[in-house]
């Protein structure tokens, strides 16, 4: 059986280095052909030595140079930019893209993967955010996969299958409650980005730890599970579970309740959505009840943490308003982790520019691309005020 060509957008990432994991680990089924980063130009040399992919495409054009020349000896394209990514999807030898980029970039690529019959596995949340209805009207279209990697809608997706012809009552996507779990409004006044940055339970990136504290990337789940599953909004729940074990449940139409469980390590959705139908033996950790004998679980406080909040009223009024909320968003976090602004101000700045956004209805890509623009203009300037 020949090797599964993968194209990993992200590369350098937590989610691209731990898909390289799994790809290591499987030699005979998976091939790394595309390999792409933002700027860690130093760890995409050494990837790029290690598995030897066809292409590798540098965001960040200022590292160019040092990536040529590092590989310069060996059969590997170099490629920059937005057009690179685009154009590295297209490959013959990609039968799956694993879309790990952080934030709305990871929109183009995706959608031009999925004019290629690409199947896709799904990290970059974001691309349902801004885009969900066109997105999965072109994967109706198409006739691919879209394959989701966040464990909570592969968790979801894993309680799902056998099971397309019994209808969904309700979904409960899990959230640890990040590091300010059971805090208040005054609490969180004068909360640093050191203390924003220190999850509980997951190793992540700092967008996504910063969107964990907040509860945005919650809201995200939300509203990628909307999407990813056909659901109506009052279908999607969120769930406080402190331990990180149930990564999600769905409730069926006769009260019945599935869970997808296992220890926090990404790993294992990486691993299935790119093995999927398929479950291979692997030496992953394995849970054991013994560890947890307690499970909690809790109501999200959307008055405290009000991105959650901000990301059901963007999803109730539709249109572009979802790309708003993810750009906004976007700049704030940056905002953030700069020293910028204090964290409670995010959501005010979100609100914000959810306001001063022109609504658009129907959107087209291009629409989405506007938006997009204009959104973190008008947050920086809200920011700057």
């Amino acid at each position: 059986m020949s090797k599964k060509g993968i194209a990993i957008l992200g590369a350098t990432g937590s989610i691209g280095t731990q898909a390289l994991d799994v790809v290591r680990a499987f030699p005979n089924d998976f091939e790394a052909i595309v390999l792409t980063c933002g700027s860690n130009a130093e760890l995409l040399i050494k990837q790029a030595l290690e598995f030897k992919p066809k292409a590798v495409v540098l965001t960040d054009t200022t590292q160019l140079a040092t990536v040529k020349e590092a590989l310069k000896r060996q059969d590997t394209a170099v490629l920059c930019g937005e057009e690179g990514l685009v154009e590295v999807v297209q490959y013959e030898e990609v039968k799956v893209v694993l879309n790990a980029i952080v934030g709305s970039a990871g929109l183009k690529p995706t959608v031009k993967a999925i004019e290629c019959r690409k199947d896709i596995a799904l990290a970059n949340k974001e691309t349902l955010v801004v885009a969900g209805e066109l997105i999965m009207d072109l994967v109706q279209q198409y006739g691919v996969s879209m394959l989701p990697v966040d464990s909570e809608h592969s968790a979801i997706f894993q309680c799902l299958v056998g099971e397309a012809h019994n209808p969904i009552e309700k979904i409960y996507v899990t959230a640890s409650g990040g590091p300010f779990r059971g805090k208040k409004t005054g609490e969180l006044l004068q909360v640093t980005k050191a203390e924003a940055l220190k999850h509980p339970n997951w190793a992540m990136g700092a967008k996504i730890t910063i969107d964990s504290a907040s509860l945005m990337n919650k809201g995200l789940e939300v509203i990628e599970a909307k999407w990813l599953f056909n659901l109506s909004i009052d279908q999607v729940d969120v769930i406080v579970h402190p331990q990180s074990i149930v990564h999600s449940l769905v409730q069926f139409k006769d009260g019945s309740m599935k869970a997808q469980m296992g220890v926090p390590d990404m790993k294992l959705p990486i691993q299935y959505a790119l093995t999927y139908p398929a479950r291979f033996e692997n030496s992953f950790e394995r849970f054991n009840f013994m560890d947890y004998p307690t499970l909690n679980f809790e109501k999200p406080d959307m008055d405290t943490f009000r991105n959650l909040a901000l990301a059901y009223d963007a999803l109730r009024a539709g249109g572009n308003k979802c790309c708003v909320l993810n750009a906004a968003n976007e700049v704030v976090v940056d905002a953030f982790l700069k020293d910028k602004i204090g964290f409670l101000q995010m959501s005010d700045v979100i609100e914000a520019t959810l306001n001063k956004m022109e609504f658009i209805a129907h959107p087209t890509l291009d629409d989405y691309l506007e938006t997009d623009r204009v959104t973190r203009l008008i947050t920086s300037e809200i920011i700057k005020d």
